[in-house]
This record gives structure tokens, sequence and C-alpha cells, in this order.
């Protein structure tokens, strides 16, 4: 199963204690307080990685915990300073502290990095503490303790094109067929049980990312099926592509196909709804062209007839998914200005 959500516990290193030292060297009989800090404890930190697809390194691994700081010596030696541990996440991650809903952090671009732990402050030795009153003190600090805790991940892809429609409409072979991407094909429902990206390279070097999505059904918003626990990764795309088989299982029609799965983004979110849209009409190379033309007058807007299978269609497809593509990059990069 596609692990979209996972549970981690992070916990900072706690820095290292102060030391009590004097000088004693041969010439130096007053040499006075040498005691070296502690080192800070280690970090916690949450990098972005885009060659990563699920959380499932994370679900499996649980706990990360960062090194403790290194005492202080004499001789003013500083201790050495714990490791920090860096953890990749891939792009999409959304992260909460347990029991909030207030977002903690958003990981969108590969290699951002986000601290999630701060390590402890290293104690001070006891050098610090001398006065002309005081010239051999004892005193020191202790390293201040790290911070733990634990953290909700949720993952929700990110993509150019995400591919939606009820199950069996020919998604997978689809993005096989424009992509590198290998996703499992069959002619049953739900073959798709994770999400696949794959990588579209148009001429004059123009490239999308492409998110085939698990097939939806009716009620998916409520739970029904594979399709609820995969609509957050919609959220995050620039445009639906919309596939519809020109003969949906169940005996529907290709227009209550289409209407089945846009109510169900409409009741999930009416952002997910308003969405760009490309409607494309799928295996058309099994009908007639009589039946591909009463097809896509009933369905709403513009209809590209394709078959994934032969290739006919697609280029165009692409086409104009391209176009709007490059608007909403545009827009999106105008808004991070």
């Amino acid at each position: 199963m596609f692990l979209d959500e996972a549970r981690m516990f992070v916990k900072s290193g706690k820095g290292g204690g102060g030391c009590v030292s004097f000088r004693r060297e041969k010439y130096v009989p007053r040499g006075g307080p040498d005691g070296g800090d502690g080192g800070d404890g280690g970090s916690v930190f949450l990098v972005a990685d885009s060659k990563l697809a699920t959380l499932a390194d994370i679900a499996a691994k649980v706990h990360y915990i960062a090194q403790n700081g290194k005492p202080g010596r004499g001789s003013q030696q500083h201790g050495r300073k714990g490791m920090n541990v860096l953890i990749r996440v891939p792009a999409g991650t959304v992260v909460r502290h347990e029991g909030e809903e207030k977002v903690f952090a958003e990981l969108i671009e590969d290699g951002q990095k986000v601290l999630v732990a701060l390590g402890g402050r290293g104690g001070r030795g006891n050098r610090h503490f001398a006065t002309p009153t005081n010239q051999s003190p004892r005193e020191v600090e202790e390293g201040t303790p790290g911070q733990e805790f634990w953290l909700n991940l949720e993952l929700k892809l990110i993509a150019d094109i995400g591919l939606v429609g009820l199950p069996n409409a020919g998604k997978s072979t689809f993005l096989s067929r424009i992509s590198d991407a290998t996703p499992k094909v069959a002619d049953y429902p739900f073959t798709t049980l994770v999400p696949y990206l794959g990588v579209v390279n148009l001429a004059d070097f123009r490239r999308m990312v492409v998110a085939d999505l698990p097939g939806l059904i009716e009620g998916a918003h409520e739970g029904t099926g594979l399709g609820d626990e995969f609509l957050r990764h919609v959220e995050r795309t620039r445009v639906l592509v919309h596939l519809v088989d020109i003969l949906p299982l169940g005996g529907l029609e290709p227009h209550q196909a289409y209407a089945t799965i846009h109510g169900e983004l409409a009741k999930y979110s009416k952002d997910l709804a308003g969405k760009p849209e490309l409607i494309a009409l799928n295996k058309t190379d099994l009908v007639s062209q009589e039946e591909v033309l009463e097809g896509a007058q009933r369905m709403p807007g513009e209809v590209f007839p394709i078959s994934a299978v032969t290739g006919e269609g697609i280029k165009e497809l692409l086409e104009a998914a391209w176009k709007i593509v490059e608007k909403e990059r545009g827009r999106d990069q105008a808004q991070a200005e």
C-alpha cells in the first residue's frame, strides 16, 4: 500500500556540560581556570528530495535521534558538537506536531530544508566564572536539553498534470505511453494502488510531470474505494486530465462516468473541482467514429478523442495541456515573487 502518511519521533541532542579545570604548567604558578565549553547537541532537519515518492522509509524507522554534544575539557578545549540528523522526505510533504491541526512546515521545493528539533546548547566551562574575588571557580553550566516531538507527516504529490477517472479508464496505459514511467497495466479495476509519476518531454525542451492517480468511484469523498486516500494529491496539480473510457464499466455512458468523477471532486473540494481541466475520451480504437462523435457531443467543453494504445490524439492533448501548465507556472511564479 502506498504510504502517504507517517508518524515519526524526533529528538535533538543534549548540549555537553562545561568542564572544571585549572591550568597546571611548570613556571605558571597561577594558571587559573581553563575549563572548556561543552559542544552543542545535534539538530534534526527534514530535507525535501524530489527523487522520493513515498513515506515508506519514514514509517519503517520511526525514531530519529541526533547525537549529544561532548563535554568540554581542560586547556580551554571545547567539546565536539553532536552530529545533525538529516531526514529526506518527498517533495510535497506536510508536517504537523502530533495533536495539532496547524501546519508546522511544508516542504515543496527540492532541497528545501526545515529545522524540526533544535539541539541543546553546550554549557560554559569554569573559566567563564572567574572574577577578581573568585579566581578559582568550580562553577560550570550543564548543557541544555534537546527537543523531542512526535510529528505527523502527510504527502501530497506535486505534478503539473493529474490523471483522474474511473477505474480501468486507461490512465496507467496513457502514462506509460507518454513517459518512461512503468505503472501496472491490466484489464481489471484498481490496478493502480499507488500514484505513479512520469515525466513528459515535448519538443523544444518542454517538460511536464504527470501523476497517475488511483481510480475514483462514486462515494470516494466519503472514503469509498481506493481514491479517497489520494484526492489530496490532486490538490497540488496544475491541470486535471480527465480520462473517460468510451466504454465505461458498469454500463455507464461516457458523460455519466465523467459526471460521477467530477461530482466527487466537487464534494471533496470546490477549489479542486474548479481546476483547469481537459477531457480525454479514451479507447476510441474500440468503437466506430460515429460512437466517438456521439460520446464527445454529450460532454461539457472540448473533448480530445484519444487511444492510449495506438497513440491517436495524444499529441494534441499534450499540447493543449502544455498551454495551461505554462500559464499556471507563470501565475505561481508571480505569486512567489
